[in-house]
């Protein structure tokens, strides 16, 4: 029974609720057809219709309240999506700042080098790939036979010797660096008071500090010699700087010293180069006979001058 009672109400309800929005839209049906404007002024009606505007109202500033909120959202949304891709943007500008600043400092103390060095002329070339398993022994530049390069070319920086070409292509070339132990560079100590001559190569057992090898026990060569290359071989110039002498060690044999040197040229930060396509090394200084002693005198051939005659 109480569940028919219950069926029964809300059919009852139902009902009124339909009638009630029935009438409303009669209401305002006809109020918009200007037939009944005196029958809504009337008190009974406001106030018959006063509950329906007051839910009609706070349904409205409902919607508009949640209208708002949602362009609202959406706006702030927008907004920080453009202000991400701003940061994003000027992240990228400041890294190539960044990079043309640093490129722009390598290139000018290239160039400071280049009006120096005027014995040479020199070819700009940048690093653009290293061998995985050649890593501290080989790099990659980007230029070849059509420039002009040829192998056997020494390759420098503005702070020292960096290699040699030994493969050339049209478009690149490899660079054998001075770390690579099958490398061999003729080198003597600049200190005017030792010139010791030894040759320069790779170190196995560490790549990052090549030795000067050959150099004969006792010889002057002390920590913090410069060593330069001697010229000997024909392939480096004469006086390019290798390093400066780290520590000296006595070989396996013991008859020799082993110099290990710190070098001129970060490795690790190679990026530009300069290729040595031609030299103009000052002759060597022409050899004078040494002052004699009087009545000692000899001519071209040392045969005593003056005398007997015979």
């Amino acid at each position: 029974m109480s569940r028919i009672r219950r069926d029964n109400n809300a059919r009852k309800t139902t009902w009124m609720l339909v009638v009630v929005a029935l009438s409303i839209f009669v209401i305002i049906f006809f109020a918009a057809r200007g037939r009944m404007t005196p029958v809504l002024t009337s008190p009974a009606v406001v106030s018959a219709l006063a509950p329906f505007q007051r839910a009609i109202s706070w349904a409205g500033s409902q919607v508009n309240g949640v209208a708002t909120t949602i362009w609202e959202v959406a706006t702030v949304y927008y907004q920080n999506k453009e202000l991400r891709e701003e940061v994003i943007t000027l992240r990228q500008q400041n890294l190539q700042a960044y990079e043309y600043a640093a490129e722009n400092m390598r290139l000018r103390e290239m160039l400071n080098y280049k009006t120096t060095a005027v014995q040479f002329d020199l070819m700009p070339a940048k690093v653009i790939g290293r061998e995985s398993s050649t890593w501290t022994s080989m790099i990659v530049i980007n230029r070849g036979s059509s420039d002009g390069i040829a192998k056997n070319m020494p390759v420098v920086t503005e702070k020292g010797l960096v290699g040699v070409i030994t493969e050339v292509s049209p478009n690149a070339s490899k660079v054998q660096l001075i770390l690579d132990p099958r490398s061999s560079v003729g080198t003597l100590v600049q200190r005017p008071e030792s010139r010791v001559a030894g040759i320069v190569q790779g170190n196995p057992s560490d790549p990052m500090l090549p030795q000067m090898i050959n150099i004969p026990r006792n010889a002057d060569v002390i920590e913090g010699d410069v060593i330069v290359t001697s010229g000997f071989g024909g392939v480096y110039p004469k006086g390019l700087l290798i390093g400066s002498v780290a520590n000296i060690q006595n070989d396996d044999g013991g008859l020799l010293e082993i110099a290990y040197l710190y070098t001129a040229v970060d490795f690790q930060k190679l990026e530009d180069v300069l290729i040595i396509t031609a030299s103009r090394e000052a002759p060597p200084e022409p050899l004078t006979a040494p002052k004699q002693t009087p009545g000692t005198e000899t001519d071209k051939d040392g045969n005593p001058i003056g005398g007997d005659g015979n």
